[in-house]
């Protein structure tokens, strides 16, 4: 099987694409004494969303540049399917109704 020159190239972009990805995944902060420390992108999610319930912009913006935009999206979603399974058991309800309820929606 013959790869053309363009095939080729897209090859090397997706490679590109994902290391950046990666890299940005492995952003780190300073712990106090000036030792690095990585955040997954759970953790990141976790700060991110009590951040946005608290509403406050500064833990915020701070969550959101320990991983990418990609892994802090899955992340929150990951979150937001794990909260709505609990919420469902806890009160005896499907998981489709406590999400409905929890945005505000009709019963369906």
């Amino acid at each position: 099987m013959a790869i053309d020159r363009a095939g080729v190239v897209r090859l090397f972009g997706r490679i590109h694409e994902a290391w950046d990805r990666s890299r940005a995944a492995r952003r780190t902060e300073r712990r106090t004494g000036g030792e690095r420390r990585s955040h997954n992108l759970f953790e990141a999610a976790a700060a991110y969303v009590a951040a946005c319930a608290d509403d406050d912009q500064e833990r915020i913006d701070e969550a959101a540049g320990w991983v990418s935009p990609e892994a802090l999206s899955f992340g929150v979603n990951e979150l937001a399917c794990r909260a709505v399974i609990a919420l469902a058991r806890e009160r005896d309800e499907s998981p489709r109704d406590v999400a409905r309820a929890l945005l505000g929606l009709p019963a369906a």
